[in-house]
């Protein structure tokens, strides 16, 4: 060791002659490493610090001329670089964060960047609002329709309207998708066409007794014929005033209930034109809005030259059709009866204005068949059996158009009643 500089410990200094030359090193360098371990667990010598270097701790290490491979030679330690590594001020050592661990069975919190706005909870709370409202509404609709007993109406008029099977399908459908919902922008207008004896007159009886029994109230169905309520004397103006007052007491006391009302109006073709503006002012939108809320059925016979050549030129068409286009043949029809209420609805309109609003349901002839029937329900009703070979023979009486192997009555049903009372 030299000389002028002390040493790190005192006891450390041995005689050399006391033992072998290597032992004294070997020594020194277990006390720093001891020392540097202590200094270390004070927090006093960075992480990458080794056992050269420490805070305030002089630097020892081996001369320039010593070697670790000649331990025979004596080695020095020297104090170089204390002042420059005393001078470096120690950086605290950055602790790491370590990895929380979460249970399974508790509930863990998700950063503050995943969690859900608030604005998503409220989209998903409008829409459970928004299905809740619409289930209740689809069974509030199921509710009103059955209030009406469709179905049964529908029974009732396909059992005992002969030979329009087709427009009692209309006039049901019409009726339904109309009754599915209680408030409604503009009021159903029905305008059942037909040449006599068809059941047009028969079909408004049935749906005014139907509607009675459904309502639970006789003063919501207004039957209103042209013939009886105004007829020829009488001035237009008044039957038009008369008229709008009896609507507007039916509209005023169905809209306190609730319910819809139905007014059925009779040979509408001899209905005066004011009587006809009337009628067409009860449709527009300006309207209150509990004129808006009703069923107007009109039974016409205007146009009844026109169903009657549809029908005689489809009969005719009909036979030329072979079995196994029955589909086609089908199709043909429905396509040719919407060209039908097209013809009228244009027909009718150059009239008055009225038919322009109205859904169209033409009531087609009757062939023999349907007359038969006719007499045969007529005569149960007058408490005669309903003989079939009786029917026939009376239905005999009648005028038909014979085309294509058909007949088709002249006038329908029109003279069962009469010929029924004669037996």
């Amino acid at each position: 060791m030299d000389h002028g500089q002390p040493t790190l410990e005192p006891a450390a200094e041995a005689p050399r002659a006391s033992g072998p030359s290597v032992i004294a090193p070997v020594r020194a360098v277990l006390r720093l490493r001891r020392r540097v371990c202590i200094l270390r667990q004070r927090r006093l010598l960075p992480p990458s610090a080794g056992p050269d270097a420490g805070t305030g701790t002089p630097r020892l290490g081996f001369s320039s001329g010593a070697s670790r491979a000649n331990l025979d030679q004596p080695q020095f330690f020297t104090f170089d670089g204390l002042a420059e590594l005393s001078s470096k001020t120690p950086r605290k050592r950055r602790r790491r964060s370590r990895v929380v661990l979460y249970p399974e069975t508790s509930r863990k919190c998700r950063p503050r960047v995943e969690r859900r706005s608030r604005a998503q909870r409220c989209l998903l709370l409008l829409v459970a609002i928004v299905g809740f409202q619409v289930l209740n509404a689809i069974e509030n609709l199921d509710d009103n329709e059955q209030r009406y007993d469709l179905d049964g109406l529908e029974k009732t008029l396909q059992r005992t309207v002969f030979g329009q099977p087709a427009a009692v399908g209309r006039i049901v459908a019409l009726m339904r998708d109309y009754l599915a919902t209680h408030v409604h922008s503009r009021p159903l207008l029905l305008a059942l066409h037909g040449p006599s004896g068809v059941g047009k007159s028969h079909v408004g009886r049935l749906l005014a007794r139907h509607f009675r029994a459904v309502l639970e109230d006789g003063a919501l169905v207004l039957q209103y014929h042209a013939r009886h309520h105004c007829p020829e004397p009488r001035a237009p103006q008044d039957c038009r005033e008369e008229l709008a007052r009896r609507v507007a007491d039916v509209a005023a006391r169905a809209e306190a209930e609730e319910k819809t009302p139905l007014l059925v109006l009779d040979e509408v073709e001899l209905m005066p034109r004011p009587l006809l503006d009337e009628l067409h002012s009860l449709l527009q939108p300006q309207r209150s809005h509990h004129f808006h809320n009703a069923i107007y059925v009109l039974l016409s016979g205007a146009g009844g030259a026109e169903i009657t050549r549809f029908v005689l030129q489809n009969a005719s068409r009909a036979l030329s059709l072979r079995a196994d286009a029955a589909r086609r043949a089908r199709a043909a029809a429905a396509q040719a009866e919407e060209d039908l209420r097209a013809s009228l609805r244009a027909l009718l309109a150059r009239e008055h204005p009225l038919w322009q609003a109205a859904a169209i349901v033409p009531l087609l002839l009757l062939d023999k068949r349907d007359v038969v029937s006719c007499f045969r329900d007529e005569m149960a009703g007058e408490g005669f059996f309903p003989e079939q070979a009786r029917a026939e023979r009376l239905a005999a009486q009648l005028s038909y158009y014979r085309v294509a192997d058909r007949e088709f009555a002249v006038t329908g049903c029109k003279q069962v009643v009469a010929k029924v009372n004669l037996l």
